[in-house]
């Protein structure tokens, strides 16, 4: 797929809806991923020619090379030669396992602690299956039934009666009437009887119109290529429960914090120097103190240090897109601020802001790590450590 092809619930690159105005992509704040890869898309679709699922625009292994990336492999098609960067850190089990439940046009849901990434994956999976990652709805506690089904043009519907020229399809209903991937975030903070406005949805994949009864459009189909990406938090589990029968029509699969401390420093540093870019800024923050920020995130995040020590855990989730935004604010500190240099000096400011979201009596939780992990790296002489044990005063404040 090239950047200025549309695709279904979206407008091509370049082109001006009615009393609006077109922002270049390289004006946004974010892009989404069928247009920020869109050169990989359509490298991926003429590599890997074999069999695909019905309506789906990659191959299933050549969806699970979008997300997780080539390995730094060179893959050609015909003359060209492409690298295939990777894009979500993660297992490439549970991808694999996720292409396979889309590919059997079964619902899926991820499921995992805030900030694991389960909304970029969800994005990345529908922008290589159908060509858009738009068809979404987000879930809150105020969303209705007619978002995930359908809702009524009400000037057309006194002027004409009921017909599908006056019905408004909710995202949904266009992903399952064009053979897309529709996406609904955060589930469970739907109320359960919005939440069941899925079950029918994802078991007969059709949609009653009562108004239209009668007519050819009183019941709308799912066309081939249609399936249903949702996520959810786990501190969400008990905010609106999910029925039986709809955590009967959903594979769960859970997305869990990066394994690996290299590659969650490697992510912070990507994601947040593109973050200090969009600021207008260079980015100026160290390897040692990415490293000591993501260390304390992982100590705080497990209940217990890289050596094994205990660590009172605090009722934040210390999650990677926290450390991300620290580290983002850390460049723009050494940016703009006259003192910004001074990144170590900021890093226990920007901890206890984080930890004090849910909970501020978690200020002591820190102060502890401070008192114990941090006290003990510092008298086995680590530079960083002796530092940030030396600024232990200002957890006090």
């Amino acid at each position: 797929m090239t950047a200025t092809e549309t695709t279904p619930g979206t407008t091509s690159v370049g082109t001006t809806a009615p009393g609006t105005a077109t922002v270049a992509a390289a004006d946004r704040q974010t892009v989404p991923p069928e247009e920020k890869y869109a050169a990989e898309l359509e490298f991926l679709a003429a590599h890997d020619s074999g069999p695909r699922p019905p309506g789906w625009r990659l191959t299933p292994r050549a969806v699970v090379t979008f997300v997780m990336g080539s390995g730094g492999e060179k893959l050609k098609a015909g003359r060209k030669g492409l690298v295939i960067e990777p894009k979500f850190v993660g297992e490439r089990a549970l991808v694999e396992r996720c292409v396979v439940t889309l590919a059997g046009e079964r619902g899926l849901l991820l499921v995992g602690e805030p900030g694991t990434a389960k909304s970029m994956l969800s994005e990345l999976l529908a922008a290589a299956l159908c060509g858009t990652s738009a068809l979404t709805v987000q879930g809150t506690a105020g969303t209705t039934e007619d978002q995930l089904k359908y809702g009524w043009n009400y000037a057309l519907l006194l002027a004409k009666g009921p017909s599908r020229e006056a019905l408004v399809p909710s995202p949904v209903l266009t992903a399952m009437t064009t053979g897309a991937v529709a996406r609904v975030e955060e589930v469970t903070r739907c109320l359960p009887e919005v939440q069941d406005a899925l079950v029918s949805l994802l078991s007969e994949r059709r949609i009653a119109v009562p108004e239209l009864a009668g007519t050819p459009d009183g019941q709308l189909h799912a066309a081939a290529g249609f399936t249903l990406i949702a996520t959810a938090n786990l501190r969400d589990k008990g905010v609106s429960e999910m029925s039986a029968a709809l955590k009967r029509r959903f594979n769960f699969e859970t997305v869990g914090p990066i394994g690996s401390l290299a590659a969650e420093v490697d992510l912070v540093r990507r994601q947040s120097t593109v973050a200090v870019a969009r600021a207008g800024a260079a980015y100026a923050v160290d390897d040692a103190v990415l490293e000591a920020l993501v260390t304390a995130f992982r100590d705080l995040r497990t209940g217990r240090s890289t050596e094994g020590w205990e660590v009172e855990r605090p009722s934040t989730v210390m999650s990677t897109a926290e450390a991300v935004s620290v580290a983002t604010s850390l460049g723009v500190s050494a940016a703009y601020l006259p003192d910004g240099g001074d990144l170590l000096g900021r890093l226990p400011g920007q901890l206890l802001g984080v930890v004090r979201k849910d909970e501020p009596a978690d200020a002591a939780r820190l102060l502890g790590y401070w008192d114990g992990p941090v006290r003990r790296r510092a008298e086995q002489g680590a530079a960083t450590w002796r530092t940030l044990w030396d600024l232990r005063s200002a957890l006090e404040a």
